[in-house]
């Protein structure tokens, strides 16, 4: 799958440097571009003994400048998802006018606590010459929501997108690469910068039910009050006012929504960040999610299945469509959770033929992961059971 700007494919085999180095040159003449600006590529667990070899290939016979990626169990290229399945994805992408610059980073240095400055320092990068990053982190061996948080803070206001490295399920072990080199702890990020702009759809798979509320008492976790009445009791209304069919729909798949902007006028998908409801107590009243809500902040209860997923895909995407009408879409980068594909939708490649249905021909690669990573309002968080999409786009004039 391509257009003029990127490429993708899936190579199927496993390490043949010869024939490896036709199918990189291949793909390098299907780009039809006058250059590559960047490459993603991702790894199946049983390429990855011979990861640093198999990045030199590409690198040379792709004339790949800078390529960034990370071991993945199962592959995203074009309009397939690749589960489960031996190889590599790679994605070339042509990018008129971008600056791009890459890092790597390590838990040693997020247990600094780094302030903005040390971050500014350590990739180089200050927010004023970056419009986004993508970034690929190891799930084992990193604190990544205390990274996130910093991250957050350093470059406040710019989208974060990308995903949690995943390998072999039956080991903690993931592996990032950054040009020619293999690591196993840490994360890679990506600043785009320049006249390309990294844009994302964040589907978290959920669909809203019943009213939005306003927290009114909450404790940590712990919500004690909605609308100054007890949580428990909210949350029973709301159950039962679903039709039998909703009901059954929703049993084990209900879910919290925190909106993130209160200044917004209405709420839609996008606004919520989806989270757990770890527990409900009516004799107490109180209900435990899986956050830190806070007093004020506006929820709506959700839905989460094959049906929810695929509705807030399909609405993301056509407004993502509309968004980006008059500029140019390069290519783009999926980050899909490892719960999602045949095990949610009972069939492969579902997020994939939406998007390139939605938005496509796009050069898409991308990997299934073990936590995702995208914006929801001007802020970015990780996720669970979302389909990240970073989409580099055309720089809007000012």
């Amino acid at each position: 799958m391509a257009n003029q700007f990127s490429v993708s494919a899936h190579w199927q085999g496993g390490f043949d440097e010869a024939e490896l180095q036709r199918w990189a040159e291949d793909l390098r003449r299907r780009l039809g571009a006058p250059q590559v600006s960047l490459g993603l590529v991702f790894l199946s667990p049983r390429l990855s003994q011979h990861a640093a070899a198999v990045l030199e290939v590409l690198r040379v016979h792709a004339r790949i400048p800078l390529l960034v990626g990370c071991s993945g169990a199962s592959l995203v290229a074009g309009a397939e998802e690749i589960e489960e399945q031996p190889g590599l994805a790679l994605g070339l992408y042509y990018l008129p006018g971008a600056e791009l610059k890459a890092t790597h980073f390590t838990q040693r240095e997020v247990e600094q606590d780094g302030d903005a400055d040390f971050w500014h320092q350590h990739t180089g990068v200050l927010p004023v010459d970056t419009h986004g990053w993508l970034v690929f982190a190891d799930p084992f061996q990193m604190d990544c929501e205390s990274w996130m948080r910093q991250w957050n803070e350093a470059y406040p206001g710019l989208p974060v997108v990308g995903g949690l490295a995943s390998g072999d399920p039956g080991e903690q072990g993931t592996e990032l690469y950054l040009n020619g080199e293999v690591f196993d702890d840490g994360g890679v990020a990506l600043s785009v910068g320049g006249e390309v702009a990294l844009a994302s759809v964040v589907s978290q798979g959920c669909t809203p039910i019943g009213e939005t509320w306003t927290l009114t008492r909450v404790e940590r976790n712990l919500i004690h009050g909605i609308a100054n009445r007890r949580a428990y009791d909210v949350l029973a209304d709301t159950w039962n006012h679903l039709s039998d069919a909703e009901k059954q729909k929703t049993q084990g798949n209900l879910f919290i929504g925190l909106v993130i902007n209160e200044y917004l006028d209405d709420f839609h998908r996008g606004d919520f960040l989806i989270r757990n409801l770890l527990g409900a107590d009516p004799a107490s009243g109180i209900v435990a999610v899986g956050a830190f809500p806070r007093l004020g902040q506006t929820i709506q209860f959700q839905r989460r299945d094959a049906a929810a997923a695929t509705e807030d895909m399909r609405e993301l995407l056509a407004r993502a469509r509309r968004d980006y009408a008059e500029i140019t879409i390069y290519g783009g980068c999926l980050c899909c959770c490892n719960g999602r594909g045949k095990n949610l939708f009972g069939e492969s490649s579902h997020d994939t033929r939406m998007i390139q249905r939605e938005l496509g021909p796009l050069g898409l690669a991308g990997f299934f992961c073990n936590g995702e990573i995208g914006p929801v309002g001007k802020r970015s968080f990780l996720h669970g059971y979302t389909a990240s999409l970073a989409l580099f786009v055309q720089r809007p004039e000012k």
